[in-house]
């Protein structure tokens, strides 16, 4: 019978790949070279291999979340051309990327006429929130609506309204580029209502608020749901041309005002 001595850490790579920590697995080697060399303590050695699994762990799952949240493009603070948009004040928009807001349950809203960057800044937003942790889905106002349409008649809609919940953070793009019915802005009322206070929201529209109205057919509905979403808001009012049109050489969208219905926190 042949005795097979096992030598001082043989076994760490079987370990480490039952604890499914690949990244770990990835710099065993290295990280304890360097250990020996320079008479690490064992506290450093464990924490060097920890944290870069942990850093490895967090990126994939910030990719994750951004590939569930739906976007329909990538978008990043910075591609965006403050300097084209005067409207969107960069202090504010880098303040906006420290989402110190989505901890108070508060909203973001981009007004403005089309092309000039609502839903760049608002897609560049939510992921700062994937990449923080957060749960986020992308959709337009109609999507939003058709998903709730469909649990209301499968008779479900307080639970989808619950599973949305789930998400630290929802954006509602495009409010305004295709009037609702009235059923319909019922269940995007619901939707704002049910994340008051709750949970936050980004919302895009080429219509000011006192278009919302005739948007959702309903004038009170409309500043029941402007009362929720703004109570606690940032306001960002984008003006000036149109970056789709302005590479073509044509001439300036008309601006578009979003007056504040109550003071914005």
């Amino acid at each position: 019978m042949t005795n097979t001595k096992t030598g001082i850490g043989d076994r760490l790579p079987f370990l480490i790949a039952k604890m499914k920590a690949p990244r770990l697995l990835e710099r065993l080697e290295q990280t304890a070279a360097r250990a020996r060399d320079e008479s690490w303590p064992y506290e450093q050695f464990l924490e060097a291999l920890l944290e870069a699994e942990v850093f490895a762990r967090d990126a994939s799952g910030a990719r994750q979340r951004v590939r569930h949240a739906a976007f329909p493009a990538h978008k990043t603070l910075e591609d965006f051309d403050f300097t084209a948009q005067p409207g969107a004040e960069k202090p504010l928009i880098l303040h906006l990327a420290q989402l110190a807001w989505t901890d108070e349950h508060a909203n973001v809203c981009f007004f403005g006429p089309p092309g000039t960057g609502k839903s760049h800044l608002a897609i560049a937003l939510a992921i700062k929130a994937c990449q923080a942790g957060h749960r986020v889905a992308f959709a337009t106002a109609q999507q939003w609506v058709d998903r709730l349409e469909a649990a209301q008649h499968r008779n479900a809609l307080d639970d989808e309204l619950r599973r949305i919940e789930r998400y630290g953070l929802i954006v509602v793009d495009e409010i305004g580029y295709l009037p609702l019915e009235r059923q319909a802005a019922n269940l995007l009322f619901a939707l704002v209502a049910r994340r008051y206070e709750r949970g936050s929201i980004i919302v895009t529209s080429n219509r000011g608020f006192e278009a919302w109205g005739e948007i959702l057919g309903d004038a009170m509905v409309a500043a029941a749901l402007i009362d929720r979403l703004i109570h606690h808001a940032h306001i960002v009012t984008l003006k000036g041309k149109s970056y789709r049109l302005r590479e073509r050489g044509t001439g300036p969208a008309p601006a578009v005002q979003a007056p504040p219905l109550r003071g914005s926190a």
